[in-house]
């Protein structure tokens, strides 16, 4: 669920820590076109208080000491028009933070990010756009994501080359580069396409394969093996 064109983007913060809860707050109130609706302290508070306040968008800590942000997350982004989901964690290579964009998390924020980058990573997740620069992508699946056995039983591979044996070879293509960290610039000039024509595949990509956003699409071509 995207924000109203022309509305503020409204925030649910979530996080058991009352002086981060009070920082992000003042950070994001302070920032024209955003408003925080509401704030939570734990993961099971979530369902109410994204039913109460009716987020655009959702800064949810990973580590809660009853329900985690994980599970949170996988619970919210399974109901119908979820918001969508800042994952906020101290760590930049984090198994949980995987498994959160695995989840339909639209991307990550590490609590020391700059004011400004908050605001504008908000502001992107609220328009339906992932918050992972392509540099971090590929660091983040450098580092958490173990290989994928390419023979035996493996439920997520074989899952993972289904999906991409439907695509038609160009939409692999793309996949692939998506898979590999670039953007949207570097797959036109990789693939000779013009940007706007990179940007209907991905959106086409995500359709199909019925992904939240291209940081999945990249998981998904990892988990296949072909990256």
């Amino acid at each position: 669920m995207s924000a109203v064109q022309g509305a503020p983007v409204r925030v649910l913060i979530v996080d058991d820590d009352a002086l981060v809860r009070a920082a992000l707050a003042m950070i994001l109130d302070g920032a024209p076109g955003v408003s925080v609706v509401g704030e939570a302290t734990d993961g099971a508070e979530v369902p109410a208080a994204v039913a109460a306040y009716a987020p655009d968008v959702v800064l949810m800590d990973i580590r809660m000491p009853r329900v985690d942000g994980l599970a949170a997350t996988e619970a919210l982004r399974a109901t119908a028009e979820p918001p969508e989901v800042l994952v906020l964690t101290t760590f930049d290579a984090d198994e949980q933070v995987l498994r959160a964009l695995r989840a339909g998390a639209g991307g990550f924020l590490l609590k020391d990010t700059p004011p400004a980058e908050i605001v504008a990573a908000v502001r992107r997740v609220a328009a339906g756009e992932a918050t992972l620069s392509p540099a971090i992508t590929r660091r983040l699946i450098a580092h958490v994501t173990a290989p994928v056995p390419v023979s035996g039983p493996d439920a997520r591979r074989d899952r993972a080359v289904r999906l991409l044996d439907g695509l038609t070879p160009r939409e692999r293509e793309v996949a692939v580069a998506l898979g590999q960290g670039r953007t949207n610039a570097e797959i036109s000039a990789q693939l000779f396409m013009s940007v706007p024509t990179v940007k209907a595949y991905v959106s086409r990509l995500l359709t199909k394969l019925d992904l939240n956003n291209r940081v999945q699409v990249a998981l998904l071509v990892h988990d296949a093996g072909l990256v």
